[in-house]
């Protein structure tokens, strides 16, 4: 049974609950043979929600807007405080688990919270001293708290809870209960501000398009507390399949628990299909690497269309890749019914209610197409009940969004004549070389085809001649040789590829920096470390 009809996310759980009780929901990998998986069925997922939810009213006074951060792991417990949070209405900030001093200090003025939860000591650093130097001297502080095993949850009567917010089935009116924190790559994070409708929107409309159904075993290998999180959670309430949550992502340790567990679909970004298709590679031809898997989903990151052929050939599924983001959760996905040629070239075709126009930049108009033609390349707008309303700052709001609901995302990109929407790039990662536009991931593209390259990254660096140079950043690959520029040079050549865009420099490294999210390079890091090193034209 599919639910479609849910107008906030307890009540989704709750139609949920009414349909399949006793059906498995959430599944806690254990760390070794002798801590076994836990699983928790829907009905008892709802009933200690609502015990933690009389628990926060009691010993917090958490009510119906009430700001609340966490900043906790991917555990049972961890869906269970988000959904007590729901049915009481508060106004709950997920934060990453790798923010420290900078931005949690900032996330947790401007959001107002009352309670900060935290894992205690977790992966070796101290949360609560996090919280407590942050909020040294304010007048009201959040009260610290420290959630991590059932144990440490609040606990009471459900009795004494009024009853649940009244769930709004109005997208314009319904009120704001999430707040999540965009990655503050070059500056302070940003908020962007979520109903129950939003994310019901986004999640519904992922799991759509994937054919996701009761008889599949999903997976949160990723932090929870990413919009990703919620996405994940309403597709599990909507079509009614349990998920193995994972606190940490790390191969080839977690493949047991992808394997007892029947896990059918996987993925996170494009650095989790590399990280599969790594350990593939180190099994005997044939014996694939979790036997029940169907799917490898995500988003969150460009993939290389050789990345796809690569996955599906040596590791037998499916790749379907998506485009989302803190501010519209799902946008577009790929899906099983696509063709090869739309799931490698594409971010697949948009969810269900959302609008994409495309908007000419001067910036995007030399950037490249594959597969498809007959498109207006841009700035790629987004309209529909999936896009959050807004951020915490309204001068940003104001400049992000139009006078009529239209979401600048700063993706540049095109829809193809079947639909697809295909990005070319950021407007951000536009190299302009002597009044030439480049896009990045038209070079990234070409060179990941490569055996040599582990992955790369195109960008351009300060030039006195040029303007901006262009540079590509390749991580070395294990037992490899890493191409030198001249052979870099002479493969894009025969790419077809326009003699302007070639790289003029090429830097090896052992890995390229990433977040530790969904392991999005992060180019911002590689600019200042390679502007600020000599150079030396090649004559």
């Amino acid at each position: 049974m599919t639910i479609t009809d849910a107008g906030s996310v307890w009540e989704l759980l709750e139609q949920r609950v009414a349909a399949t009780p006793d059906a498995p929901m959430l599944i806690q990998a254990g760390d070794t043979e002798a801590d076994p998986d836990r699983r928790l069925s829907y009905r008892q997922v709802r009933d200690r929600a609502e015990r933690v939810a009389a628990g926060l009213r009691a010993e917090h006074g958490i009510g119906e807007g009430t700001p609340v951060a966490w900043q906790l792991p991917t555990r049972i417990e961890t869906v269970i405080v988000s959904l007590a949070l729901s049915r009481l209405g508060a106004v709950q900030t997920p934060i990453i688990a790798i923010y420290r001093g900078a931005e949690v200090g900032h996330i947790l003025g401007e959001s107002g919270a009352r309670l900060y939860l935290v894992p205690g000591v977790w992966r070796g650093f101290d949360y609560v001293k996090l919280g407590e130097e942050l909020t040294r001297g304010w007048a009201e502080p959040p009260a610290v708290r420290v959630l991590y095993t059932d144990a440490d949850l609040p606990d009471g009567d459900p009795a004494t809870l009024p009853p649940a917010p009244r769930a709004d089935l109005d997208d314009e009116h319904a009120p704001v209960r999430w707040i999540y924190y965009t990655s503050g790559m070059t500056s302070a994070p940003k908020g962007a501000r979520h109903t129950d409708r939003t994310l019901i929107a986004g999640g519904s409309g992922f799991a759509l398009a994937l054919d996701m159904g009761p008889d599949d075993v999903g997976s949160i290998a990723f932090p929870y507390a990413h919009i990703g999180g919620p996405d994940y959670l309403v597709a599990v309430l909507v079509h009614g399949f349990p998920a193995l949550l994972l606190e940490v992502f790390a191969l080839p340790d977690v493949l047991p628990a992808y394997r007892r567990n029947g896990v059918t679909m996987a993925g996170g970004s494009t650095a989790f299909y590399s990280a599969f298709l790594a350990e593939q590679r180190k099994l005997p031809a044939g014996e694939r690497l979790i036997p029940s898997l169907r799917i490898i989903s995500g988003g969150g990151a460009p993939m290389p269309p050789e990345l796809y052929r690569e996955v599906t050939a040596e590791m037998g599924v499916v790749l379907a890749h998506g485009y989302g983001m803190t501010e519209a959760p799902a946008i577009c996905m790929g899906s099983p019914r696509d063709t090869p040629e739309q799931l490698a070239y594409t971010e697949g075709h948009p969810v269900r209610g959302c609008e994409v126009r495309v908007e000419e930049v001067a910036a995007a108009r030399s950037a490249s197409d594959k597969g498809g033609g007959g498109r207006r390349e841009g700035e790629v707008w987004l309209r529909g009940p999936m896009v959050c309303r807004g951020y915490t700052d309204p001068a940003l709001t104001a400049e992000a969004f139009t006078a009529d609901g239209w979401f600048r995302t700063g993706d540049l990109g095109h829809v193809r004549e079947d639909g697809h929407v295909r990005l070319t790039g950021r407007l951000k990662d536009i190299i302009i070389r002597k009044g030439e536009n480049i896009s990045a991931k038209e070079i990234e593209d070409l060179l990941y085809q490569d055996p040599r390259v582990g992955d790369v990254a195109v960008i351009g660096l300060p030039d006195p001649v040029r303007g901006e140079r262009v540079c590509a950043v390749v991580e070395r690959k294990p037992g490899v040789e890493p191409p030198t520029l001249a052979e870099v040079a002479a493969m894009l050549k025969a790419a077809g590829l326009m003699t302007q865009k070639i790289p003029e420099q090429l830097e090896v490294v052992d890995a390229l920096p990433r977040n530790e999210t969904l392991r999005k390079v992060l180019k911002h890091r590689l600019r200042d470390m390679f502007a600020a090193l000599p150079w030396q034209e090649s004559s």
